[in-house]
């Protein structure tokens, strides 16, 4: 498989080199030259039953291969999806007659995120090891990511980590899940500002040819094509469990989780359409229900990974609806940095979003009565998240139209005030996290200033 640029003018490359690159020299994101069909579902051998790692080596090897073989990418999956609690990876549970709940949240960090970052970091350690070569990470979190890849690389002898939060807007369990780790690769940066304003940060990084050369930059949030691929497994094998045409209702803020699943269905997933959820923060539901992507404040809430008014995937999206033009998508692209507001045709908005997206917002008042309203009917306890999720599948509940999955992207004790303020209860972190409130945090401040950020990380890193 070789990989192309969103923006069209950064060279094709292969799997190896796209994971280290993570966004491509022309400030584009890598997509692949073409989708390849699902690979049907392999047989159980010596009647042993299939699992979740059978089933993702048969849907990533063909954008894996030549770099990676099958045995390779098996070896891999067994050793990511080894660190989580639950045997099934991401299971299935159903709250109604027509919904169902996917648990993506038994990995390490608590978060979806682990999913996938798991096995990139693994990949990374993988590939760096054979190259003989060392880089350094660079990401924004708008709070799960983060700690997620510093999970996933802290210790790593081929990776340094420094991950840019934004100062007081992440709960405090996902603030320390990031400022807790004793590992000298990784490295946790408050950035006085908002998701987004991190987010350019780190694409700035990475357009500043001799700083991102100096320090051997990559990416693993989800500008790293990596990462959107491992996210596509779990859409395959909810849709193939529940024998689609399944929905999928997704909350989400920077668009690639529900990417990947709009990646699953091309690939020949049977899934018929998605629900998008968002927040206060709708920038997503207003595209959607109107076309008016245009960018407004970003306002705190109690589901912080989605304070999120810049969707850095969208652009994967929009690339294939401009007819995969990528000096299209790079004029569009740099009109909306400049007016704050993105423009499509009502021909690609036919093909692409209507009768395949629906799209609904809910405030923070919506989201508590949420987690209590489904508490009280199933005993689930939901985070706030995935709160927006369940209410944006109640809201578009058809009993004529095949189960509706919401996407489940964390447990509910990352998010212990908004849980108990919604419920009367505080819920409980895992035994192997149980100690995170004692544990020393190191962490470092800095301005909203690219300089700024460059000579921290300069610093942090030893470059």
């Amino acid at each position: 498989m070789r990989y192309v640029s969103t923006r069209g003018s950064a060279p094709e490359l292969g799997f190896s080199d796209v994971l280290l690159a993570g966004l491509a020299t022309d400030g584009g994101l890598y997509v692949p030259e073409a989708w390849p069909t699902l690979a049907p579902a392999g047989t159980p051998v010596d009647g042993r039953p299939r699992t979740y790692v059978d089933r993702a080596v048969e849907v990533m090897l063909p954008f894996v291969e030549p770099d990676l073989d099958e045995a390779a990418l098996r070896s891999l999956c067994e050793q990511a999806y080894s660190t989580f609690r639950h045997p099934a990876i991401t299971p299935l549970v159903q709250i109604d007659h027509q919904l169902w709940v996917q648990e993506l949240f038994h990995g390490p960090t608590l978060a979806f995120k682990d999913v996938a970052l798991q096995l990139v970091g693994a990949m990374f350690d993988r590939v760096l090891a054979e190259r003989g070569e060392r880089v350094t990470i660079v990401g924004a979190t708008s709070g799960d990511t983060g700690s997620a890849a510093i999970n996933a690389v802290a210790g790593c002898e081929h990776v340094d980590i420094v991950i840019l939060y934004p100062l007081g807007r992440t709960s405090d369990v996902q603030r320390r899940q990031m400022t807790t780790v004793a590992q000298p690769n990784a490295h946790a940066v408050a950035v006085r500002g908002t998701f987004d304003d991190c987010q350019d940060l780190v694409k700035a990084m990475f357009n500043d040819v001799a700083f991102r050369e100096r320090n051997q930059l990559s990416a693993v949030n989800s500008i790293n094509w990596a990462r959107v691929m491992a996210q596509i497994v779990y859409y395959v094998v909810a849709a193939e469990t529940l024998t689609g045409p399944v929905r999928f209702s997704v909350p989400t803020g920077n668009f690639g989780n529900v990417l990947a699943g709009w990646i699953a269905r091309e690939m020949g997933a049977p899934i018929s359409d998605f629900v998008i959820a968002s927040n206060t923060n709708d920038i997503l539901t207003r595209f959607v229900e109107s076309g008016d992507m245009t960018t407004r404040d970003v306002l705190p809430t109690l589901s912080p990974s989605m304070d999120i008014q810049v969707s850095s995937n969208f652009e994967r999206l929009l690339f294939e609806m401009n007819g995969r033009d990528g000096g299209m998508t790079a004029e569009q692209l740099g009109r909306f940095r400049a007016t704050g507001r993105l423009d499509v045709e009502a021909d690609q908005r036919a093909r692409y979003i209507e009768g395949t997206f629906r799209a609904a917002a809910f405030d923070d008042a919506a989201t508590t009565a949420e987690i209590r309203r489904t508490q009280a009917a199933s005993a689930m306890v939901l985070d706030p998240h995935t709160a927006t999720g369940v209410a944006a599948a109640r809201k578009f509940a058809d009993g004529s139209a095949g189960p509706m999955v919401a996407l489940a992207t964390a447990h509910p004790a990352k998010f212990p005030d908004a849980v108990e303020a919604a419920t009367g209860a505080r819920p409980a972190l895992p035994d192997h996290l149980a100690d995170l409130f004692e544990l020393p945090e190191v962490t470092h401040d800095v301005d909203n200033d690219l300089d700024a950020v460059e000579r921290l990380i300069e610093q942090l890193v030893g470059r």
